[in-house]
């Protein structure tokens, strides 16, 4: 039995190596990745010489979230991994974390797919998510254990989708379903592979006693406005994957004609009246003001990339 560990690096050297050493006191055997989207911050340097057995796969440039885990998973599966470990570099495990999965595992043997309880790493009382349950009416995700006390959530529980800082499933599920579509790029890939995974016959489930700390998005703690790209194309391009044909027609129609109609109307409003504000007081600061209309900008940005099937890394990357 091999376990591989992926850990995807982008520009998070330090993250990077406070995550290897918590992992150095992971009781349980395993074999660990890193994998490299084109860091410029001496990443490599920094983790290789202070970890010197780590096995390192450098890549060319940032190939997104998605990609740049599929290029782990495909180097474990040539090693015959039988488990694999997607795990967020700015995350601290805790020593039984990998023992915690085993034996889930062990005692249900039908389970092929487990999520970590993550705590937040300012709060390590509170959970960042669980994962999420699906809702057909508002076309996106309910976070299950958002924000809670780490203590209600204590049972084995399905849900459909596993937060994705620490994605553990049996080899066999990569090599039947394949690895994170790399349209996605960044966001909704894990959702949309555990439905994948779903629907080959594989129920993904939340392990509470695998307890991991995470720094929630560290590479992205400045960059709102792309999160917020993203998250709205790759959320239409999550519908047309795994929605049904009326769902699907439901929830473009919902979107398009109501949120969308919205977001236009909010951008035009917001755009006027800061011109308007920056005339009148041109010495006050407007900073906010500007991230805010940034965001709608944004938000239609991933619309429209995703009307123009525009992926991967998109128009908003590549401006």
């Amino acid at each position: 039995m091999s376990i591989f560990i992926i850990l995807l690096n982008w520009n998070g050297k330090q993250d990077t190596v406070e995550c290897i050493e918590s992992l150095q006191k992971v009781i349980t055997s395993h074999h660990l990745i890193i994998v490299d989207n084109g860091s410029a911050d001496g990443s490599k340097e920094a983790v290789r010489k202070k970890f010197p057995q780590v096995t390192w796969i450098e890549n060319k440039k940032n190939l997104g979230y998605a990609e740049g885990n599929n290029v782990g998973i495909h180097y474990a599966l040539r090693k015959e991994a039988s488990f694999i470990l997607i795990l967020n570099n700015d995350t601290i495990v805790a020593p039984n974390f990998l023992e915690a999965f085993l034996e889930t595992i062990e005692k249900n043997p039908n389970i092929a797919i487990l999520g970590a309880k993550p705590h937040l790493y300012d709060h390590p009382k509170k959970l960042d998510h669980l994962g999420g349950m699906w809702n057909p009416r508002k076309g996106q995700f309910d976070l299950i254990g958002l924000r809670d006390g780490e203590e209600k959530w204590n049972c084995l529980r399905p849900l459909d989708y596993v937060c994705g800082c620490a994605l553990f499933a049996k080899a066999e599920v990569f090599q039947k379903i394949g690895g994170f579509d790399p349209r996605f790029f960044l966001f909704w890939e894990e959702s949309d592979w555990c439905f994948r995974a779903k629907r080959a016959g594989y129920v993904s489930y939340f392990c509470p006693e695998a307890k991991l700390w995470h720094k929630v998005s560290a590479s992205f703690n400045r960059q709102k406005v792309s999160t917020t790209y993203f998250w709205w194309r790759n959320r239409l391009l999550w519908i047309k994957l795994n929605c049904k044909r009326k769902e699907r027609y439901f929830l473009f129609s919902k979107i398009f004609f109501c949120e969308v109609c919205r977001l236009c109307k909010l951008y035009l409003f917001k755009k006027i009246q800061l011109f308007g504000e920056q005339i009148l007081y041109p010495k006050k600061n407007f900073a906010e003001k500007k991230r805010c209309l940034q965001n709608y900008r944004a938000a239609l940005l991933g619309v429209k990339d995703y009307i123009f099937n525009r992926f991967g890394p998109g128009s908003f990357l590549s401006r």
